[in-house]
């Protein structure tokens, strides 16, 4: 049976088509990889912020979810190794988990649509509790889906070459990692773009729909063009699965020391020795060797905490930053485009030159130092962003406690008034001005006098307030926002000082008409100049405009000597009551730098080594290890954003690099006294133990395996974009 199905398998290579001395098939399964890339990569990019300002999360909770959603796309690829080569084919479990997975995306194009449950059409979804179900239920099949095809499509692509191609199959895997580099900083920059644009039935919002649905066509398309080229395909049957055959073995081992633990039976030199009884010896040595770099992977979770962090972390910092570069706008998600771009950039420099140059030096910088300086680099980078976000929140308002309150006094006369807060010390609010600062309050009655006219005013706490003071020192209390404006935009309100009701519109949006000494809402505005249109009831305009930036609050004030004409807008005055976002984005180019050094030595490395120090057999189960690190690494992160109380985002961001100084330190302690070995020395002393006809067999296991790695690793290995170039 299993020679007439290598004898079929031999006989349809020769029939295929092929193009340029390539199969033809190859080509579907590169579009198929470039269109699966960037559906993945494009929904990532603005998933954060979907969490925090479509679903409503603050930043810990949209942390937690991102990085669970993270850890399963990286648990996932083990139960996809097993289902392709023990049950389905690889075929077979690309085609149906790629129908999960588009399913997935297409349910979370559907629950960022917020017309949906928008009822009352105020532009604000009325069942939120629908939209996070769909979107956790999205987000589970994704994960199911992208995760499950992660171990199976390059392998797949390799499987299309015969034996003689080994040049064809080499440069395949080159198109291959080209086409996921393509799909990966293509989206990275294009999704953030529609997701900045506004899109709505009924209101205009953040176009996360637009944002989410383009990733889901891309992974149809996918499906598609993958299934369309399955005439020409070469589909091997599944071989078992040498991950479970070593989970057996180490299970059996296990449980044979366990029950021969009395004293009478004679202790073994290594305790996976318990498991001779049923699996040959040669296996045996295969099992302790992959053990023995495993238990060098316990600290790696830590580097991939901090590491998958830009994606969250660094992309809500982003949020806080300007993002002006002059002729273009740089979205906080699209800052997540640097790491791939350095990536290729550094790659080549690291091998070309900084490592020849300290080979010169006489250093023995082996790979687990490699690892190590890589670790310390990513802390480095974190102590970076701790530094940069200091920055950031001195720029940040000190907004009121849940025991306080804050006032500041609008005077919309044209002489100076005197004010006394609560017995305090008098000051004067220029005419047609603000006072300088909010002044902070510990109670919610005071009694104010203003121009020697007394109230008793009350001011909610942990809220802003203006209070507004008329010629006649008539007091108004206004409601301020207590907190920077979301997404980068610009919260602008108008108090009318004239004498007739105005209307204040600026593209679609209106705000009014304002009566006479009274003020609108707030009006959220974008960046750059903004071009106001003020209306009376007679018809006349003007047209004012405001130069803003990121994250900014106005307050616009129309003097009661305001007049149509072309000078209209001499007398307008803008107070700022939030500053805008002083930082720029540039800075984060740093710790991307720092980042993205230490990806190079620490994930390159840490492959390389792997597949030096492991049985030809069972690389791959040391790449489903490599996979579980990141996994883990994933779930620390959740666990701090969840359980750590720290008051501010600098001080989380010191701990996590001082936490993974603390893990370098004892991984370097574990690299000294690991001992290199030659995996291909030690097999070939127990295959010459071996019967002939079983050493043949071993030796054709070992070199199939080899090569499955090989197509497993490029696949998983680029998918991070943290293959060599």
């Amino acid at each position: 049976m299993a020679d007439n199905e290598e004898r079929n398998t031999k006989k349809a290579k020769n029939n295929r088509p092929s193009c340029l001395g390539y199969p033809v098939s190859i080509f579907f399964i590169v579009v198929n990889e470039f269109c699966e890339r960037f559906s993945y990569y494009g929904m990532k990019a603005v998933l954060v912020l979907y969490f925090k300002y479509f679903i409503g999360w603050d930043n810990d909770l949209s942390t937690t979810i991102y990085h669970t959603f993270v850890a399963l796309c990286y648990l996932t690829p083990i139960l996809g190794a097993i289902i392709a080569d023990s049950w389905l084919g690889k075929f077979k479990t690309i085609v149906y988990l790629s129908v999960v997975y588009t399913i997935g995306q297409v349910i979370m194009a559907i629950s960022a649509i917020h017309d949906i449950t928008d009822a009352n059409r105020d532009g604000t979804p009325d069942n939120m509790t629908f939209h996070t179900a769909m979107s956790m239920l999205g987000l589970i099949l994704i994960a199911l889906g992208t995760g499950g095809i992660k171990p199976c499509v390059a392998a797949f692509g390799g499987d299309q070459f015969e034996e003689h191609q080994e040049k064809q199959r080499s440069s395949f895997f080159s198109i291959f990692y080209l086409s996921i580099n393509a799909g990966s900083l293509l989206s990275t920059l294009i999704t953030p773009i529609l997701r900045a644009q506004e899109c709505g039935i009924y209101s205009k919002q953040s176009c996360f729909p637009l944002a989410f649905g383009v990733p889901a066509a891309l992974m149809v398309v996918a499906l598609i063009v993958f299934i369309a080229g399955h005439s020409m395909y070469i589909m091997e049957s599944p071989k078992g699965n040498i991950l479970l055959r070593v989970m057996k073995c180490i299970g059996f081992a296990v449980k044979n020391r366990f029950n021969h633990r009395s004293k009478q039976h004679p202790k073994r030199e290594h305790w996976m020795d318990w498991a001779e009884e049923k699996y040959d010896k040669l296996l045996i040595a295969q099992v302790k060797m992959v053990l023995k770099v495993l238990f060098l992977y316990i600290p790696l979770p830590m580097f991939w905490a901090l590491f998958d962090q830009q994606g969250s972390r660094w992309t809500l910092q982003a949020t806080t930053m300007d993002g002006n570069f002059g002729a273009f706008i740089i979205q906080p998600d699209q800052m997540q485009i640097v790491n791939p771009m350095l990536i290729v950039i550094m790659v080549p420099i690291m091998d070309s030159a900084v490592y020849p140059l300290i080979k010169k030096c006489g250093i023995n910088f082996t790979p687990l130092r490699r690892m190590t300086v890589g670790m310390l680099l990513a802390a480095l980078a974190f102590v970076a962003a701790a530094l940069l976000q200091i920055q950031i929140d001195r720029t940040i308002p000190d907004f009121p406690s849940s025991s306080q309150t804050q006032v500041k006094f609008l005077n919309l006369g044209n002489t100076s008034v005197p004010v006394v807060v609560g017995g305090q010390e008098p000051f004067a609010v220029p005419g047609f001005n603000s006072s300088n600062e909010y002044m902070t309050l510990d109670t919610e009655n005071v009694t104010v006098s203003a121009g020697g006219r007394n109230a008793t005013a009350y001011f909610q706490k942990e809220t802003r307030h203006t209070v507004l003071i008329n010629a006649d020192g008539m007091l108004q209390t206004l409601n301020d926002i207590t907190e920077k404006p979301s997404q980068g935009m610009n919260a602008i309100r108008f108090v009318n000082g004239f004498r007739s009701h105005l209307n204040f519109t600026i593209k679609s949006d209106n705000l009014g008409p304002i009566a006479p000494l009274q003020a609108s809402g707030y009006l959220s505005v974008t960046h750059g100049k903004a071009n106001f249109t003020i209306v009376n009831r007679e018809g006349q305009t003007c047209h004012y405009i405001l130069q803003l930036g990121f994250g900014s609050s106005y307050t616009v004030l129309i003097p009661s000597t305001f007049t149509f004409g072309e000078s209209c807008t001499e007398n307008i005055k803008a107070i700022q009551d939030i500053e805008r976002n002083g930082i720029h984005m540039a800075w984060q180019v740093i710790q991307y730098f720092l980042m993205t050094c230490g990806e190079v030595v620490f994930s390159v490395t840490g492959l390389d080594f792997s597949y030096s120090q492991a049985p030809s057999n069972m690389k791959s189960v040391l790449q489903a290890g490599w996979l579980l690190t990141v996994a883990v690494g994933n779930i620390i992160v959740l666990i701090v954003a969840e359980a750590g109380s720290l008051p501010d985002q600098w001080a989380e961001y010191v701990l996590f690099a001082c936490l993974l100084v603390a893990v370098s330190i004892i991984f370097a302690f574990m690299a000294y006294f690991y001992t290199y070995i030659d995996p291909a020395e030690i097999e070939a002393k127990f295959m010459e133990l071996e019967p002939e006809d079983k050493k043949k067999s071993e030796l054709e296991m070992m070199t199939k395996d080899n090569l499955a790695y090989v197509n497993y690793e490029m696949s998983n290995n680029t998918d991070a974009k943290q293959t060599k170039i």
